[in-house]
């Protein structure tokens, strides 16, 4: 999951970067006399990367334009605060400084996805967001309880 600008940046230029290798390697498979069968065997690999990186990006546009589900559950919580901050335009560091803490526990806290956060922190982290969130019960919690 693509969680500031930076690394959203940094998975577009990879991205073009993978395009440009495949489209190396296809000319280098094709100088080789491979049928077209062959070649797109060979690039599935590079390729099945690249659709990984598109995902993320567009996952993350998807958050930056607010395009998002308002309701989660506890078990996705973490992405729904991360896809929140995104929607909100505010770095790792700003919302540190709207939750007085230092701007690593925000990155610890995002690069665990919230996991085994209390609901304290999740009210403070939604609260510091301006945004509100209806929980809903997960499949597992439905089935049993």
């Amino acid at each position: 999951m693509i969680k500031t600008e930076q690394e959203y940046k940094r998975c577009m230029a990879q991205v073009a970067q993978q395009e440009q290798l495949l489209a190396a390697q296809r000319a280098e498979l094709e100088k080789m006399g491979l049928e077209e069968e062959q070649i797109e065997r060979g690039l599935a690999p590079a390729r099945f990367f690249g659709e990984r990186l598109r995902r993320e990006i567009h996952e993350y546009e998807c958050y930056k334009s607010g395009h998002f589900d308002m309701s989660c559950t506890l078990d996705n919580i973490g992405r729904q605060l991360i896809a929140f901050r995104i929607y909100k335009g505010l770095s790792q560091a700003e919302l540190a400084k709207r939750l007085g803490v230092s701007p690593p526990q925000v990155s610890r806290d995002e690069r665990n996805e919230y996991g085994g956060a209390s609901m304290e922190k999740i009210k403070q982290v939604l609260k510091a967001l301006e945004m509100e969130v209806l929980i809903v019960p997960n499949e597992l919690e439905k089935v049993s309880g």
